[in-house]
């Protein structure tokens, strides 16, 4: 069985990480600020289908770039990223937690 995944990308407003949200489809595709908010492929072939809404929505509206996969766990409740980089951009960084996403309630 795959890990969990879900769809990451940059925003081109303001270069923020932000996740596909629950929900989105290929003609409304979201973005969510928290990763909490994001939806979660427990296999390949959803996983797939969640990457080729992101990229739809990477050509079409511009809104963001670098959408692709990362794999998550869920640990009390709360998605975490499994890879050390994935979490630093999807938390902000690890040296100051009163910035970020950590400081803003991610972590709460």
């Amino acid at each position: 069985m795959a890990m969990a995944q879900i769809v990451i990308a940059s925003r081109l407003a303001d270069g923020r990480v932000v996740f596909l949200r629950k929900g989105s489809t290929v003609k409304a595709a979201e973005w969510a600020a928290l990763i909490d908010d994001a939806e979660v492929a427990k296999d390949d072939d959803r996983a797939n289908q969640l990457l080729e809404i992101g990229e739809a929505d990477v050509r079409a509206r511009n809104l963001v770039m670098d959408a692709y996969l990362i794999e998550v766990a869920e640990e009390g409740g709360k998605l975490r990223p499994t890879k050390y980089r994935e979490a630093i951009r999807a938390l902000g960084p690890t040296i100051r937690e009163d910035l970020g996403k950590q400081a803003e309630g991610a972590e709460a």
